[in-house]
């Protein structure tokens, strides 16, 4: 090959070397990026769900049947939610069982 043809294969592998490296580059600082950003999306979600419990604490609280229902649970001993988590627990219980029985 001639010396032109010879400098232009280095200008050009050079400059193939650099865009490479510098792909690279970018691709591990994109990672990163996107890391961090489904950290604050995540982030962004726990506080949408707070501010939905929030928003429905005031909105029961603000309303007749809210202050009713709030006393029934607090002043009577939980009043449905009890009877509720207790008949949860129960099916949950048995189902254990069951499974227990099926394995032996």
């Amino acid at each position: 090959m001639e010396t032109p043809a010879w400098i232009l294969v280095f200008i050009l592998s050079g400059t193939l070397f650099l865009f490479l490296v510098l792909f690279i580059i970018l691709l591990v600082k994109l990672i990163g990026v996107t890391k961090e950003a489904k950290k604050i999306m995540i982030q962004g979600q726990g506080i949408a769900e707070k501010a939905d419990d929030i928003a429905g604490n005031v909105r029961d609280m603000t309303t007749v049947g809210g202050l009713v229902k709030y006393f029934v649970e607090n002043y009577t001993g939980g009043g449905v939610k009890k009877k509720k988590a207790a008949k949860k627990a129960r099916v949950v219980k048995e189902e254990k069982e069951e499974e227990e029985n099926q394995d032996e």
